[in-house]
């Protein structure tokens, strides 16, 4: 690899088993996430497809949107983001955390990142989930 003036400095990594913990499952849980959205935004396309060709045959929107069956488009999508930027978040969490517990500083999990110190140090502490916005 390449000199990185982020990662030089970085402490070896460790000797644990790497098969599978916290950050794996998290990524394996992002991952899951990642095919059920492409799924979601695919059939939102289609539907969006689907009211174009009604709108551009002449049907007024006044028949179109109560005929469109739930979830509604837009529904669909902010369902299928939201879920998505939870597990990113999981993700991002557990991933601070791990390179945290190999002696990675705070400010260079920040710098990893491209988020501050101060960010960084909010990522790795433990919060209950209820607790937790959006972009974590």
């Amino acid at each position: 690899m390449p000199d990185d003036p982020v990662t030089d400095d970085l402490p070896p990594s460790g000797s644990g088993d790497p098969g599978e913990d916290d950050v794996v499952r998290a990524l394996v849980d992002l991952r899951t996430e990642l095919e059920h959205t492409v799924a979601e935004l695919t059939a939102a396309a289609e539907r969006a497809d689907e009211l174009i060709a009604l709108r551009r045959g002449g049907h007024p929107w006044r028949e179109i949107v109560p005929a469109e069956e739930p979830p509604l488009i837009i529904e669909r999508i902010s369902r299928a983001l939201d879920t998505l930027g939870g597990a990113g978040s999981r993700f991002r969490r557990e991933e601070a955390r791990a390179l945290q517990r190999e002696g990675v500083s705070i400010t260079a999990i920040g710098k990893l990142f491209g988020v501050t110190r101060q960010r960084a140090s909010m990522l790795v502490q433990d919060r209950p989930e209820r607790d937790q916005g959006p972009g974590d």
